[in-house]
């Protein structure tokens, strides 16, 4: 088995490498869904390009030396595989200069240079938009892959070094496509302090809590075997790593460890009974197998939830939980049997040593059980004031779930990461110097795309919407048609195409594709980070109405598109969403439980205080100012994936001891005195695993990492305040009713009998 065990190593090894790594739209929203397609068929694949930034600033960037400089770099870019078009200033002047003097090339004087630029204030305006600071756009394809940025960034770094721009200039490469793979590698990078602070944490957990077994330290490598053979499946089955899904290892460790703990806590139960190894095993396969595996169905459960999300980086969340589960069970129950049976082999001899010392050795009087006492104490509060403490869980839950609804959604990617990150503010930096890039991309099918009512109608629909709060300019075809014609927009046809031809291909092909689409871009500046993703959201609403309100000419069709418009899809999973799953989540485990029990009292007995626990979070995260995000919208679904198990093993041992004759207030007492620490135990290993999060440096991951710390220590006081009164009540109203009813047939019986 070992040696099966270990191949499946090697062969998880191959899989992790097929492990890609995703932040980009997909991962926010569904590619089966319209709006995606609209964005990735008309707008991304025909339109889009992503553009490496290279910023350049001094005490003045209008100057011939400065322009070489830039020129140099533009020629290096251009034969850069991957680079579809480069922008700069240099490249106009030299445009310009062609005009005036016939010869293509940058000036040699400072005072020619700036002649230039200050007589084309409308071209140059946006390139140099100060005397310190100028950019060279370097455009790729929209549906470029991340390798090719990679080789692109790599390249536009290595060029500005060979452009010998002059002393005292700072040469900066920055943009979007920067910033995203940026994150990507620092993400990928933090991944394993992450898991290593996770390891360290079970450490102590396991010194503190597993002191009473031998080799106390051997379920966390037993847990690690198990997250390898999930990064295996992770990479075989083509799951992402997202900045969500990557928290799911710490994750895991908490719960797996927890398997682990139970298998080898048995087996060593049963070695020092048994005697015999062989019997030991299966003692503990037997019975500890099948709980732990009920136990995990239920987690499961909990966590097939997260698949109906709209939001992909979620679904792959669900699933990495779910395969990882499964893998961290399967490791600890045969590796981890395996091993402990294999090390008591090797110290056997040493073990009845000991054995034979400890029984010449009067026996110690017991140590007081602290927490089996406390819990106790705690148990006998709660169900004198079973009725107030019922109570005002319910008010909580109640409140809770009312302040959930004004809990704010975050869904700018830039808020995500380390805010000190160089390439954030390298791109902060960009947007001061140029502002806000964020657009709504409006795709026009038309029948010709010459047709001068069109290009009329666009300008002024151009020029309606820029009067609209948010949307700071637009461009499209128009802009420049006016551009190359005086200002104005040919009357017919003929005219329009002549205008056409003296166009440059690479800026043209920006705005039109083929004969009947055309694009108008909305910027809509930093909108994002301004008015947020409801915002945009009722400014997208607004241009459909306005679109409805100025109908364009017979055979027009206009569809908006674009990222910003993308993410506002993201705020419906986010709210309505999220409820959802939470309550998918509840009818899945509300199901699971009655097929495993057949018993509607041992089905909703553990439910109801993790419901509760889904309300309280609501006025955690008021009370902590978070907002929701892919990860904190996951949290109902990991609440009743992992709290049921706290609360269905406290509800096997209240009706163990009620079948060996105890009271119900005897069974809840003896089974918060003798279950609790174990239980306590449980969740100090999960609430430890939560905790490796914090220490992330990304917000979106520390945040969740806190609240989640939180959630799971509002489990433990949910199973210990909540779930023995609720039990005691509902056991003895069904008890009474069972009994009334036993009353009434023998009522029945003896009247019978006197007629």
């Amino acid at each position: 088995m070992l040696v099966v065990f270990f191949l499946l190593i090697l062969l998880s090894a191959q899989g992790a490498q097929k492990i890609t790594m995703k932040s980009g739209t997909d991962t926010f929203v569904s590619k089966d869904s319209l709006l995606y397609q609209d964005y990735d068929h008309l707008y991304q694949k025909l339109f889009q390009t992503q553009s490496i930034v290279v910023i350049v600033e001094g005490n003045d960037v209008r100057s011939a030396e400065v322009m070489q400089a830039i020129d140099r770099l533009e020629h290096q870019l251009n034969s850069t595989e991957g680079v579809e078009t480069t922008t700069s200033p240099a490249d106009y002047i030299k445009k310009v200069n062609y005009q005036m003097t016939g010869r293509s090339r940058i000036p040699d004087t400072d005072a020619e240079v700036k002649k230039i630029i200050d007589g084309y204030p409308s071209i140059f305006g946006q390139l140099i938009p100060d005397n310190t600071h100028t950019v060279v756009s370097v455009g790729m394809s929209g549906s470029v892959t991340d390798d090719k940025k990679k080789e692109v960034l790599k390249a536009a770094q290595d060029d500005v070094k060979l452009a010998n721009f002059p002393p005292g200039y700072n040469v900066i490469v920055t943009g979007d496509p920067a910033f995203m793979i940026a994150m990507n590698t620092q993400m990928t990078s933090s991944m394993g302090p992450l898991l290593g602070l996770a390891g360290l944490f079970m450490l102590i957990v396991l010194f503190i809590v597993f002191g009473h077994v031998r080799w106390r330290w051997l379920p966390l490598p037993i847990v690690f075997l198990g997250i390898i053979y999930t990064f295996g499946a992770m990479g075989f089955l083509g799951i992402p790593l997202s900045m969500v899904s990557m928290s799911a290892f710490p994750v895991l460790i908490g719960l797996g460890i927890d398997y682990a703990i139970q298998f080898h806590n048995r087996i060593e139960e049963e070695l020092r009974k048994e005697g015999n190894k062989s019997k030991a095993i299966i003692t503990t396969v037997k019975h500890t197998g099948p709980a732990v595996l009920i136990a995990l169905t239920m987690t499961g459960l909990g966590f097939v939830s997260l698949f109906t999300s709209t939001v992909p980086m979620i679904q792959d969340f669900g699933k990495l939980l779910t395969i990882g589960i499964i893998m961290c069970y399967l490791s600890a129950l045969f590796v981890g049997v395996i091993t402990v049976s294999l090390f008591d082999n090797i110290s056997e001899k040493r073990l009845r040593k000991k054995e034979t010392k400890v029984e010449n050795i009067s026996p110690k009087k017991p140590k007081p059980r602290l927490i089996g006492d406390l819990l106790r104490k705690l148990t006998d509060f709660t169900l004198k004031y079973n009725v107030i403490v019922i109570g005002i869980a319910t008010l909580l839950c109640i409140g809770g779930l009312y302040a959930d609804e004004s809990v704010g959604i975050q869904t700018d990617t830039q808020a995500f990461v380390p805010q000190d990150m160089p390439a954030l503010l390298n791109l902060y930096h960009l947007k001061d110097i140029m502002g806000g890039t964020d657009t709504l991309n409006l795709i026009i099918k038309v029948n010709d795309n010459a047709d001068p009512n069109i290009l009329k109608w666009v300008d002024e629909f151009s020029e309606h919407e820029t009067q609209r709060n948010h949307i700071d300019s637009a461009s499209s075809i128009v802009t420049l048609v006016k551009q190359y014609n005086g200002g104005t927009i040919p009357d017919s046809r003929s005219e329009i195409e002549a205008v056409y031809a003296q166009i440059p291909e690479s800026q043209k092909s920006q705005y039109i594709y083929g004969k009947n689409m055309i694009l108008l871009n909305l910027n809509i500046g930093n909108a994002q980070k301004e008015i947020g993703m409801t915002g945009i959201q009722d400014l997208i609403n607004n241009v459909k109405q306005d679109i409805q309100w100025m109908q364009a000419p017979p055979g027009t069709a206009i569809t908006i598109t674009g990222s910003s418009v993308v993410y506002t899809q993201v705020i419906d999973a986010l709210t309505s969403g999220r409820t959802k799953m939470t309550y998918i989540g509840l009818f899945l485990v509300l199901g699971g439980l009655l097929v495993v029990y057949r018993d509607w009292l041992k089905a909703l007995v553990p439910i109801i205080p993790m419901f509760m626990v889904t309300g309280w979070s609501g006025l955690v995260m008021t009370y902590l100012k978070i907002d929701y995000t892919p990860m904190t919208a996951t949290l109902g679904a990991l609440i009743l994936g992992i709290g049921c198990e706290y609360s269905i093993l406290m509800m096997e041992r209240y009706f163990e001891e009620k079948d060996n004759g105890a009271s119900p207030l005897d069974a809840i007492h003896k089974t918060a005195a003798s279950i609790g620490a174990a239980l306590i135990a449980s969740g100090a290993t999960v609430v430890f695993g939560f905790a490796a999060l914090i220490a992330s440096p990304f917000p979106i991951t520390s945040n969740f990492g806190m609240v989640t710390v939180i959630d799971i220590l509002l489990v433990l006081v949910a199973t210990f305040t909540v779930f023995p009164p609720l039990i005691i009540v509902l056991d003895s109203w069904r008890e009474k009713k069972r009994g009334t009813r036993v009353l009434d047939r023998k009522e029945n019986k003896i009247q019978g009998a006197d007629l």
